[in-house]
Formats: structure tokens, C-alpha cells, sequence
């Protein structure tokens, strides 16, 4: 029997898509950043991600997801050092893997694509080996999840092809959390002497330890994780596994709202325990619901239950208890409700804990307060400002999200392996 409330989610993700049907009526539109075919993150490639995924559920033509498909790569992959896993040739070679359900779909498009990929991802991790050969500290662009090799792992570990170099990535990953000597004490390996911004700050002398899913260690921890449960493994990953783990359990607070973790630690408050005040937006690119689900996976990679019983509850409690679930104000996939929503969903499939299906209907009606025609419109035609068509942001990651609740994720297109995840 279909409920009000699944008629509503279906029929919310129905219009967006619909909405979106075509990129040469999009790019007429005011938008809020603006036209970058080749990102993952705000632009066609995104797009295509949400055709894709209803044309492999048989909801939709594969027209759509053909015709953004063809805006993202026209003119040319961008490839080199300004590509990553959300923009340019990494990103459109995800979507073209997710696209191709038989063998010959895209198949020279992506031999030379693929081929791009493993020579960027071998130039950086030939740099990030240099880099730490000499002693000095990382940025976060050399190894999180959006522009880093933690998410061009993602990318990798959807293909067996590149095993061997997702070891390689692998065996970096593990050399990033060994501790390093820092000027009076010990420091994660992680540890960046820029601000969260990636630029230097008077706001932050002695650099940080990030904790997120998008720029911090917790990209790192998700990615050796999903490794290990894919069979890839190289010496030492359990061990960088349970390091980070540990720098998380140092840093877990206790509160009436559940647990929670500061979004990153300061030299200072290295020096003086103090985490800050929170808890803060529970979000996946940074908060207690992306870490809690990189915990879950490494639980599982690491077979500890104890971990992952305490990972779920922490999961739960910040989409349950009004202290965190209140802070959360949008409804993105990055940092708002459909983040949420969807989290929770892969959370619950893995889980020993039995509440988090539960905690569903609740979050799903926040996503979706004054039904499908508002949401879409708030989105696509807001009354004041651009529209936001994109993935991490926008309407195209809210779609997926509501649209994945309905069906489930197809294993041939793991669209949210992107987020390291899945």
C-alpha cells in the first residue's frame, strides 16, 4: 500500500527530475553557481547522476541522462592537476561507468578517460610521497574526499581494473595517519598547517586536525574502510584504521543530545583538551552523521560491534534528538535533510541497531514540510535568488536522496559512492 507520504517523495523527486529534464533549458536559468558543465558537485555531471539512476530503475528515459551527459563532456575532459573527483575528467568518467550498462556504452570515451585518471592519480601520489619524505604537512586538498586522493579512491574502487592502483592509494592513506613530530608535540599525520579553508590564518597559528567527511580525516577513514570491504588491502590499513578511530574517540563529546564531535581541533585546543562548544550541524561533509556512518564502515571492516553499536546510536541520536537534529536548517545533501535522510537509509541497512528505520519518516517529513510542488519550487523557481541545480547542494542530490528511499540504490550505478558511503 503507497501512503500520502511515499506518494509525496515520489512525486517530489518526479517533478525535480522532470524539472531538469533538459541542459539546454537549465543553462537559461540564473544559477547559483553558475554553469560548470564538468562538476560533480554543481553541475551536469550531477545532473546526469540523477537521470542515470532513474533510467537504470526504469523510471525515466535514458535520453536524459544521455543528452547531460553529452553537455558535460562536450569541448573536452578537464584533466591534470584542476581535476578531481567532482570536477572534470574523474567526474565525468564516474558518471560515464554509472551510464554504462552494457559493455560497449561509452567504451572508448572511457579507456581514455580512465587512462587520465590513473596518471593524475599517480602524479599525486608521487607529490603526497614527496611531500612527506621532506617533513612537511599536508594540505587538505592532497587527500580528502572532494578534491583529494580519498575521493579519487571512490572512483577507483568502482572498477577492478584499478586494483593495484587503489592499493597505491591505499598504502598513502596509511602513511598519512603515522604521527609526525611537530614543533612540542606529537601530531596526526593528517595535520594541516592551513585553516579549514585551505589558506593561511591568523585565526589559526598552529594549523588544524580536520574532522570531516568532505575536507577531513574522515574522508581517509571511509575510504580504507570501503577498501578493505571491497577485499583491497595493503599492509598497515587495519592499524591506520584503528589510528583514526582513536583520534575520534579522543575527541567524541558527551552531551544531553548525543555524541558529537568538534568539526576540527586547533593547536591549542591539542594542547589544552578543550574541544569548543557543540554540538553543531550533524552533517554529512561535517558533523556527527557523516562520521557516524565512516565509523559504521570501518566497525565493519574491523569487526568490532561495539563500535558500531556506538556509531549507530550516535547516528540515531543526532537525527532523533532536537539538541543536533534543530541545527540542521536546509534540506541539501551535503548539510541538510536529505543528507540525513539519506544516511540514515544505508545506516539502517547495515545496522545491528533496530531504531534507525524508524527515525525515517520523521526527517522525511522535514525534507519535504509543504509537499512536493513547494520543495521543487524552492529549489528550481525560488521567488528571490538563483536556482541551485547541483548535486551536493541543490536539487539534484535532494532528488536522489528522496528517489533512493523509494527504490534503493542500483549496485551498477552507486551514485553515492561519491560520498564514500556507499
Amino acid at each position: 500500500m503507497i501512503t500520502r507520504d511515499d506518494q509525496d517523495i515520489r512525486t517530489a523527486a518526479n517533478l525535480i527530475a522532470d524539472r531538469l529534464a533538459s541542459p539546454e533549458h537549465a543553462h537559461t536559468w540564473d544559477l547559483a553557481h553558475g554553469w560548470w558543465p564538468q562538476s560533480l558537485a554543481n553541475g551536469a555531471v550531477g545532473v546526469a547522476l540523477l537521470h542515470i539512476e532513474r533510467a537504470r530503475t526504469g523510471l525515466a528515459p535514458w535520453k536524459r541522462a544521455h543528452d547531460w551527459l553529452a553537455c558535460a563532456a562536450a569541448g573536452g575532459a578537464v584533466g591534470g592537476s584542476d581535476s578531481h573527483l567532482f570536477y572534470g575528467a574523474p567526474a565525468l568518467a564516474f558518471a560515464l561507468h554509472a551510464a554504462s550498462d552494457r559493455p560497449d556504452r561509452y567504451a572508448r570515451a572511457l579507456e581514455t578517460l580512465d587512462t587520465h585518471v590513473a596518471a593524475t592519480v599517480r602524479d599525486r601520489l608521487d607529490a603526497a610521497h614527496a611531500r612527506i619524505d621532506c617533513g612537511e604537512p599536508p594540505a587538505l586538498v592532497e587527500f580528502d574526499a572532494i578534491r583529494g586522493l580519498s575521493g579519487m579512491a571512490a572512483l577507483l574502487m568502482r572498477h577492478e581494473a584499478h586494483t593495484d592502483l587503489t592499493q597505491e592509494v591505499a598504502a598513502y592513506l596509511v602513511r598519512l595517519t603515522e604521527p609526525v613530530n611537530g614543533d612540542e608535540e606529537l601530531l596526526p599525520g593528517w595535520w594541516s598547517a592551513l585553516s579549514p579553508s585551505g589558506t593561511r590564518s591568523p585565526n589559526f597559528p598552529g594549523g588544524h586536525g580536520n574532522n570531516g567527511m568532505a575536507h577531513g580525516i574522515g574522508g581517509p577513514l571511509a575510504a580504507l574502510s570501503l577498501a578493505t570491504l571491497h577485499g583491497i588491502t595493503t599492509p598497515g590499513q587495519n592499524e591506520a584504521i584503528e589510528r583514526i578511530c582513536s583520534w575520534l574517540d579522543r575527541w567524541q563529546q558527551q552531551g544531553p543530545a548525543g555524541p558529537w564531535w568538534p568539526y576540527w581541533i586547533t593547536r591549542k585546543q591539542l594542547r589544552t583538551g578543550d574541544p569548543g562548544s557543540g554540538p553543531s550541524r550533524p552533517s554529512w561533509c561535517y558533523g556527527t552523521a557523516g562520521l557516524a556512518r565512516a565509523q559504521q564502515l570501518a566497525a565493519l571492516a574491523l569487526h568490532d560491534t561495539a563500535r558500531q553499536h556506538e556509531a549507530e546510536d550516535a547516528l540515531l541520536r543526532a537525527v532523533t534528538v532536537p539538541g543536533q537534529l534543530d541545527r540542521t536548517t536546509d534540506a541539501s545533501l551535503c548539510h541538510g535533510f536529505a543528507g540525513l535522510v539519506h544516511l540514515t537509509q544505508l545506516a539502517a541497512g547495515d545496522a545491528m541497531t533496530p531504531d534507525l528505520p524508524q527515525a525515517l519518516p520523521h526527517l522525511l517529513q522535514r525534507l519535504v514540510p509543504a509537499g512536493p510542488q513547494a520543495l521543487t519550487d524552492s529549489l528550481l523557481a525560488p521567488p528571490q535568488g538563483p536556482a541551485d541545480i547541483g548535486l551536493l547542494e541543490g536539487a539534484t542530490g535532494i532528488a536522489l536522496a528522496l528517489h533512493s528511499t523509494q527504490t534503493g540504490t542500483s549496485a551498477a550505478t552507486a551514485w553515492n559512492a561519491c560520498f564514500l558511503i556507499n
